[in-house]
């Protein structure tokens, strides 16, 4: 059990308004490099250990463009990075990573293989009962790619039930429980360890279309290169359960890291007020639009 981080400290709703992100910072509630946040406090448990021994380990599934490693080994993204950046003002200054195939992320962090998980993880009530999130970090929708010319002509998640398409897609990526809703079935998706796998499968014929979300999707175009696939421009954005899809994306920690958690989110906060998570975020293909706003992971799990 976590001693208290600090007896003010309390789950931070988000920015009031995507307004005061617009680029430009203004960091008076920002340490400065090397300066540690107030909210590391007295830390005890998962963050107390950490500061200790000087590091904390992190799970990652290798997609980009959340977390990932260079040719070099280093290891960035804009989950990597965000996570970076409040590590380090908690006391933190080195994070190790643990690759691991997206599905087993969340089994890894309970059997304490690494102690947090930073790989754009949308938030769901699936997952919710199983991790503690942070507040979201970014939020986005969803994208497919097809053959070059679109020859089975799919728009839409209706179109690849229809047509009988298949389509390849990440092993425990939001993107299953979608289709399936959508009533796609089984036998038409093709699951893949990760991303770069899709891909393949979308080149060799095993699979006709491919879904992530959109700059997961675009940057593994941009990786291929490969002139025989497109991404579909007028793709239409799932509707599930009656509601329009848009997933909200944040690092997990286990469930009883609470007080680990709520000292992340605390300065989440203050880069979301002083652009600054709009600026680490850009740095990866992310504009304005994906901004969390004001939604909450305690909204999101409700």
């Amino acid at each position: 059990m976590l001693y208290a981080v600090l007896a003010a400290i309390m789950l931070v709703t988000g920015c009031g308004s995507s307004g005061t992100n617009n680029g430009g910072s203004n960091n008076a509630n920002v340490p400065a490099a090397g300066e540690v946040s107030d909210n590391a406090g007295a830390a005890g448990g998962t963050l107390g250990e950490a500061i200790e021994q000087g590091y904390i380990t992190i799970g990652f599934a290798n997609e980009k463009p959340y977390a990932y490693k260079e040719a070099d080994g280093t290891l960035t993204g804009e989950a990597v990075e965000i996570a970076k950046t409040i590590l380090e003002r908690l006391g933190v200054p080195e994070v190790r990573g643990e690759l691991t195939e997206f599905g087993a992320l969340i089994g890894g962090l309970q059997a304490g293989r690494f102690d947090m998980i930073t790989a754009g993880m949308f938030i769901n009530k699936d997952r919710c009962p199983a991790v503690a999130f942070a507040n979201p970090e970014y939020s986005i929708g969803e994208a497919i790619a097809v053959k070059k010319g679109n020859p089975l002509d799919i728009k839409s998640y209706e179109d690849i039930k229809e047509k009988g398409a298949k389509v390849a897609v990440m092993s425990g990526a939001v993107e299953i429980g979608y289709l399936d809703k959508t009533g796609v079935p089984s036998d038409q998706i093709v699951i893949v360890p990760d991303q770069d796998a899709a891909v393949n499968a979308l080149q060799t014929g095993r699979a006709d279309v491919m879904a992530m979300t959109g700059p997961a999707l675009q940057s593994r175009l941009d990786a291929a290169n490969d002139d025989n696939l497109e991404r579909v421009a007028d793709f239409t954005q799932p509707v599930i359960d009656g509601e329009d899809v848009r997933g909200y994306g944040a690092s997990a920690f286990r469930i009883d890291d609470t007080e680990f958690r709520d000292a992340f989110n605390a300065e989440l906060e203050k880069m979301k007020e002083s652009g600054e998570l709009l600026e680490i975020l850009q740095k990866f293909g992310f504009t304005e639009a994906e901004l969390p706003g004001d939604v909450t992971a305690e909204e999101l799990c409700s």
